[in-house]
């Protein structure tokens, strides 16, 4: 069996289990020559009635500005890294793990790198954990990252120069 990985898919939500995610995503792009997907899901926020089946939502300027800062964001997670490399980033909105998912499967990634917030007990019962979903929904192979630990990555690997292929 011959094992090919020319995209990876890095989906953050900016937090800092996203952050150590992001140096395997970034290392393993590099050391396999594989063009980096970077994603960042803007989930619209609502404002629930209360005892209603029905919820407000932020009007669409509202959710352009927060894409606006996301694309931002996801441009400084990237820095010079991408100047060398193959990178590609995009903002959507919507619900993250349907989100992840469909872009995995329209842009024929092969490996979804995510951070995992390891949550337990109640707080992983009432949020859920999109890792966790992402395991068992991806049409790929998904590493997850939980930022302590053991790490096999090191800050020097990832600003080293990248390796011709």
């Amino acid at each position: 069996m011959i094992v090919s990985i020319r995209r990876i898919l890095f989906p953050t939500d900016f937090s800092e289990p996203a952050a150590e995610a992001k140096n395997y995503a970034l290392v393993l792009a590099d050391r396999l020559g594989a063009e980096l997907h970077l994603l960042h899901v803007v989930v619209p926020p609502g404002m629930p009635f209360p005892n209603a089946d029905t919820s407000w939502t932020m009007p669409a300027t509202g959710v352009k500005g927060l894409v606006k800062d996301a694309e931002q964001r996801l441009s400084e997670e990237i820095g010079t890294w991408a100047e060398a490399r193959r990178a590609v980033s995009s903002v959507v909105t919507g619900f993250a793990v349907d989100e992840i998912v469909h872009y995995a499967e329209e842009q024929q990634i092969d490996l979804i790198v995510v951070g995992t917030h390891g949550l337990t007990g109640i707080t992983h019962l009432l949020l859920g954990s999109v890792a966790e979903k992402l395991v068992r929904c991806a049409p790929c192979p998904v590493l997850t990252v939980h930022p302590t630990g053991h790490q096999f990555v090191l800050e020097s690997a990832i600003l080293a120069e990248p390796i011709s292929a």
